[in-house]
């Protein structure tokens, strides 16, 4: 009989568990839990919800791994306790925070050249950072800091396990080193004022870094982005779109990239590669947002904005409803353009359509730009990629085919694929085949993205 792993995938709105065929790939069972909503989170939350989730298929596992949420920030006290709620990667308080932090840096190119990147809102120093300003008592208090997957992880592990991470999620951080794979314990000091334990981090990829009571293979686990990546079998070159809360859009590569501007994260990933990204704050509740402005199922505005046409009649959304980090605006707010007394339902369902594919065609374009590597496959993922209008507009606004990959958890998978790969201990990961995509082709609308373009422009100082 075939080993079993369970991957699990801890995001922002729940926890799902799949138990896995460590040799096809083959999703046996699945389950799910919520998590509940906000920017700040009591993280002993997760783990409820990881009992209930995951905790029937574990005794069914030989070996398990968590994807989660990226840059979280969960402090514990000398006892393990939590200190305070965890502070999400969409909580951008700490705004402030990570522009001192990049002042104390020495600038922008000496934060990219330091950790990989531009230290923003969303990662955990500057997070931590907010907390020794406004907290000064909970920053006392704390003694170790880890990232959500790291959460859940050592609550699946034996009693008495040390914490431990993994190359990808410690990317985003703003306390690891992209250069010299390690932790530089000293940023830590300097957003805090203190130092905190850190998480062990593996050797290998596919290191066993832990048990369970029960002797199954615990993975390092990693982030939900470079967790999708695994689960999705991306190469060099390849891009994943996904469209959930966040979104994101990252590219496998093999070189080490660095972009000042931060437009471009310089993330590791989970196989020993590098996965630059972008990111979006506002993506399937850009969706969200126009179905309640218009009271339509979500069936139904898609079907109002394939009624329009390409533009929406010149009718242009920037959609940043709750602020954004790529663009950089955190205190921004959404912008629609362009309407008049002929302007339809249709033309506003469309507006907010265009105005997410225009954001991750923004993200793509500057993902080939920083790393001078031409989108090899564009595949799209997420709940919000599952519209009818988001998967037909896309190639028109990306400007070239794009594959819809088949509904499932590929964080979830991702993770169950490394679980396997520390299990059984070769080189590269299993090779485990998708089946279900199809390709989609419409002809190219630039003159969408260019009034979109426009729009960022001409509204860059008002926020």
């Amino acid at each position: 009989m075939a080993p079993l792993v369970l991957g699990i995938d801890s995001s922002t709105q729940s926890t799902k568990a799949l138990l896995v065929d460590a040799e096809t790939g083959q999703v046996l069972e699945e389950r799910r839990a919520s998590h509940p909503d906000g920017t700040e989170v009591d993280p002993r939350a997760w783990l409820r919800a990881v009992d209930e989730a995951a905790g029937p298929l574990l005794e069914r596992a030989d070996a398990l791994a968590v994807g989660g949420q990226q840059h979280g920030m969960v402090l514990l006290d000398e006892a393990g306790e939590v200190v305070r709620p965890a502070l999400l990667w969409n909580d951008t308080r700490s705004a402030d925070a990570a522009s001192a932090l990049i002042e104390e840096m020495g600038g922008a190119q000496a934060s990219v050249e330091e950790i990989g990147s531009l230290m923003v809102a969303s990662f955990t120093a500057s997070k931590l950072r907010w907390v020794r300003d406004e907290e000064p008592e909970n920053a006392q208090r704390a003694a170790q800091v880890l990232l959500p997957h790291d959460f859940v992880s050592l609550h699946l592990a034996e009693s008495g396990t040390a914490p431990f991470t993994d190359r990808g999620d410690a990317s985003g951080t703003g306390y690891y080193s992209t250069r010299e794979e390690a932790w530089k314990p000293e940023l830590v000091e300097a957003a805090l004022g203190k130092g905190l334990e850190l998480p062990r981090l593996p050797e290998a990829p596919n290191e066993v870094m832990a048990r369970t009571a029960s002797g199954a293979a615990i993975a390092a686990g990693t982030g939900d982005n470079m967790g999708a990546a695994l689960g999705l079998s991306l190469g060099p070159g390849d891009v994943s779109v996904s469209i959930g809360t966040s979104g994101v859009c990252a590219m496998v590569s093999d070189a080490r990239p660095g972009d000042a501007s931060g437009t471009v994260t310089g993330f590791a990933d989970a196989t020993g590669r590098f996965l630059p990204m972008t990111t979006t704050i506002n993506a399937s509740r850009i969706l969200e947002a126009g179905r309640a402005l218009l009271g339509v199922s979500h069936e139904e505005m898609a079907e109002l904005a394939l009624a329009s046409e390409p533009g929406a009649n010149d009718v242009t959304l920037l959609p940043y409803f709750d602020g954004e980090r790529t663009p950089n605006r955190p205190h921004a707010r959404a912008t629609l353009t362009g309407m008049s007394t002929s302007t339809t339902r249709e033309d506003v369902a469309r507006a907010y359509v265009e105005a997410l594919l225009c954001s991750l065609a923004d993200g793509i374009t500057s993902l080939e730009e920083r790393t001078g590597t031409a989108a090899r496959r564009i595949t799209l993922i997420g709940g919000g990629a599952r519209s009818r209008a988001v998967q037909q507009l896309a190639p028109a606004i990306f400007g070239r085919e794009v594959t819809i990959a088949p509904d499932g958890e590929f964080v979830a998978l991702g993770a169950a694929r490394q679980a396997a790969w520390a299990l059984a201990g070769p080189e590269e990961p299993p090779a485990w085949e998708i089946s279900g995509s199809r390709v989609v082709t419409a002809d190219a609308t630039p003159e969408v993205l260019g009034a979109y373009r426009e729009l960022k422009e001409r509204t860059a100082d008002w926020s």
